[in-house]
């Protein structure tokens, strides 16, 4: 039995953590024992409770009373790992693997880093983050870009997440959504799922809704997720949507749901999904919507292209306002082809992107980083002095 220790820095439930959440049970399953090191409350220290799973307490995360070094935050990691017995070493993001690469290099611990992101940093943070006995990129696109900016080729590889397809399954509408909002029952709506920040582009579909609102009477649009940031460009970013669509011409159109834990029953009420991202590396509502049977308009950036291919999807141009309100209308007014594009994504997630294919993926990736750890472990015990 494996004893794998994950590596967390915030205590919230996003992507990246829900990710590594819905393979776990399946990985435990499977032989692998976990422990984690993360914040000790918040959402995500609740859902590793609920999975048997021991939480050993880290604050690092930099806070307005203090911001710590980097290497005061290597420090306590190396002190909460010592306080453990563990084979391996997972940091679930690219954050978290750069301040741990050379934590588990200096220890000898062998180690894995996730990858979840595709985004800009230093030279260093490569070299940091190839002192990792493995990376894993969540699609192919964030692997080339980062390959192109500095991590190892040899120890980069690609990880699809997972979704569950018991949870996240087509299902007729029933209404409650519609009528929670108090929407007519024949209304169409068009949902957002993200934080609210400027990557996941909130601002272009508020656009495209605007030049779209006389071609769409009868369609309105919920937006579920919040901004975690306390960034004064992230107050700001969307302190301008909320006005945007409360004085303009959606007034009454636009509903913030706030973050939601129904996701799953909240997809099937869409009559699609419409996700204007900036930048997406394997968007994980992407992969339920699809799962739900919810056809979907993205962004074609980052992964998005290797969960739809050419035909599972409306894809279109980032920050590109007029694309996306034409796709939207086009999907509003043609039922067959939302069942067409609905039926297509549901068959490409259930053969490339079930959540026990994710986890077999990442279970042989523990096994593999073991297996050569030992390998390693034995050849120094042949040639040392006295055999």
């Amino acid at each position: 039995m494996s004893r794998v220790l994950l590596i967390c820095e915030y205590p919230t439930l996003n992507g990246g953590e829900q990710s590594l959440l819905a393979i776990l049970p399946l990985l435990i399953a499977d032989g692998f024992t976990f422990e984690a090191i993360a914040p000790a409350s918040g959402a995500l220290a609740r859902a590793f409770g609920e999975l048997g799973i021991r939480v050993l307490p880290l604050e690092i995360s930099d806070s307005p009373t203090g911001k710590l070094t980097q290497q005061q935050k290597r420090e306590q990691i190396a002190t909460a790992i010592a306080g453990t017995k563990t084979d391996l070493v997972h940091a679930n993001s690219i954050s978290m693997g750069r301040l741990l690469g050379p934590v588990t290099a200096d220890l000898g611990i062998p180690s894995i880093s996730h990858v979840r992101d595709i985004v800009r940093f230093s030279g260093q943070a490569s070299i940091d983050l190839n002192r990792h006995s493995r990376l894993l990129a969540v699609s192919c696109a964030t692997r080339q870009y980062h390959v192109s900016t500095g991590m190892r080729d040899d120890l980069t590889f690609v990880a699809y997440n997972g979704v569950n397809l018991a949870r996240f399954r087509p299902r007729a509408p029933t209404g409650w959504l519609h009528a929670e909002l108090g929407l007519p029952h024949n209304a169409l709506l068009v949902g957002a799922v993200g934080q609210l920040i400027l990557r996941k582009g909130h601002d272009v579909l508020v656009a495209a809704a605007e030049s779209a609102v006389s071609q769409l009477p009868n369609v309105y649009y919920v937006v579920a997720g919040e901004r975690f940031s306390q960034k004064n460009e992230a107050q700001r970013f969307e302190a301008k949507i909320r006005q945007r669509v409360t004085d303009g011409p959606l007034a009454g159109r636009f509903h913030f749901l706030g973050v939601r834990d129904n996701i799953p029953d909240l997809l099937p009420e869409l009559t699609l999904l419409a996700h204007p991202a900036r930048q997406e590396p394997l968007g994980r509502v992407l992969l339920e919507a699809g799962a739900s049977g919810v056809p979907v308009v993205a962004t074609d950036v980052g992964g998005t292209r290797e969960i739809f291919g050419t035909d599972a999807a409306e894809l279109v141009p980032p920050d590109d306002p007029q694309a996306l309100a034409r796709a939207i209308v086009k999907l509003a007014s043609d039922a067959p082809l939302r069942q067409r594009l609905a039926l297509a994504a549901l068959s490409q997630i259930a053969t490339r992107f079930s959540v026990q294919l994710a986890a077999a993926t990442l279970a042989q990736h523990y096994r593999e980083v073991l297996a050569v750890s030992a390998a390693r472990a034995a050849c120094v015990a042949s040639v040392a002095p006295g055999r």
